[in-house]
């Protein structure tokens, strides 16, 4: 008699003692009123990677069959109560253990005909007592094997599913990375354009006086007056093209960081006097609260350069309403407040605008590539401070810059 188990389902199964299931075994029901019955059965029929779970009554049976999924369950069909035959309609019943093949067990002579009976009520086999182990237990292993195809099938399947999930995800990926380069070109296009075209009507403009000889066009006043919108329109590409050489040193990680002594109050009052041409064309004005000196070790040129990208910010969006800068400190940080009075930032877009290339409708100055605000929490983050935002809609936005105060460089 051979009596050595099959392997059972080869998905990395673990072994367990018979009625104790340790990992993803295959699990086996089997249901008799008397404990000798379920006894001699269960040494028919275990092996190892199986856990033979046992009940003595159709209810019990019930409980078992919702909790676990079983691979074969075999009843017997005389049961006090609930019996085998009631217990298999209710199985059927239910979608958990529809499937589930049944075979009955009877001590009851063939003449009561209880085969035909269970083969109704959804049985794959009916077994009579005395019980043959061999046939038992070939039965036993034919309908494991056909619960760990099933199983492997499901495996698959759910593998497929996953890996169509994740395709649909790449391809989803890709079309916004492509969308975003398209988009990404088409607003470079644009943002140089406009100073291009700014350059070139003045280099048509010069070449036509001069070609006329009319020399006084060309007076200190003139020139003074060219040379400075030939210097704007030259800052604006050089800030376009900064500003994408930052995204690539961000994303590959050697944006570099160079601190040294640097004080906030005069570097607030430069800027804020730099860019007063800029604030008269938006038709507004800025009001600087700096009471006192504030100094630390942070890279001047890259502070400069987050609190240019907060006022021109506030500058577009403000809705030509005066701006706030506030400096204050304490014994641990650094805070620059920038405070406008524009229309306000909703919750939802909050988080949105320190992504790249994110841009909102301003009020008519130019918007750039949507990069300042993800560049500046990048040169925040790497001075190990913040730079936030808090704003409701109607109320204007406060956007503040956090720099920790330290008495030497981060390493």
């Amino acid at each position: 008699m051979n009596n050595v188990p099959n392997k059972e389902c080869s998905l990395g199964l673990t072994s367990g003692a018979p009625g104790h299931p340790v990992g993803n075994v295959t699990k086996l029901l089997i249901v008799d009123d008397l404990p000798e019955n379920l006894r001699a059965l269960n040494a028919i029929i275990r092996a190892d990677n199986r856990a033979v779970y046992q009940a003595s009554s159709g209810e019990e049976a019930l409980a078992l069959l919702l909790e676990h999924d079983f691979a074969l369950a075999i009843l017997d069909v005389q049961m006090p109560g609930m019996d085998g035959f009631e217990l298999a309609e209710l199985m059927r019943g239910t979608d958990k253990t529809r499937h589930i093949p049944i075979v009955f067990v009877s001590a009851a002579g063939k003449e009561l005909n209880y085969a035909f009976k269970g083969y109704e009520t959804g049985a794959v086999d009916f077994l009579y007592k005395p019980l043959d182990p061999d046939a038992v237990r070939s039965k036993v292993n034919v309908f494991v094997d056909l619960h760990c195809q099933r199983m492997e099938i499901r495996r698959r399947v759910e593998e497929q599913h996953t890996m169509m999930n994740e395709l649909r995800a790449a391809q989803e990926e890709l079309r916004y990375a492509l969308r975003v380069r398209d988009e990404f070109m088409s607003m470079v296009a644009h943002e140089l354009r406009t100073p291009l075209n700014t350059l070139f009507l003045g280099t048509q403009m010069r070449k036509m006086q001069l070609e006329r000889g009319n020399l006084e066009a060309f007076g200190k006043p003139a020139l003074e007056k060219m040379v400075e919108g030939d210097g704007r329109q030259i800052q604006a590409m050089i800030r376009l093209i900064d500003d994408m050489m930052d995204v690539s040193r961000i994303r590959s990680g050697v944006l570099s960081i160079r601190p040294a002594w640097t004080e906030l109050q005069a570097m607030l009052r430069r800027l804020t006097d730099d860019l007063s041409r800029q604030a008269q064309d938006a038709g507004t004005t800025f009001e600087l609260e700096a009471p006192e000196t504030v100094s630390g070790w942070w890279d001047e040129f890259r502070i400069e350069q987050v609190i240019v990208n907060l006022l021109t910010n506030a500058l577009r969006y403000g809705g030509g309403k005066p701006v706030r800068i506030r400096l204050t400190t304490s014994d641990t940080e650094a805070r620059v407040d920038v405070i406008d009075q524009g229309p306000g930032i909703d919750e939802a877009m909050q988080a949105r605008i320190f992504l790249p290339y994110e841009r909102v409708a301003g009020n008519g100055v130019p918007s750039g590539l949507g990069l300042g605000l993800y560049i500046s929490r990048q040169l925040a983050e790497a001075h190990r401070g913040t730079l936030t935002v808090a704003s409701r809609p109607g109320e204007g936005s406060v956007f503040t810059l956090a720099l920790p105060r330290q008495e030497k460089p981060a390493a």
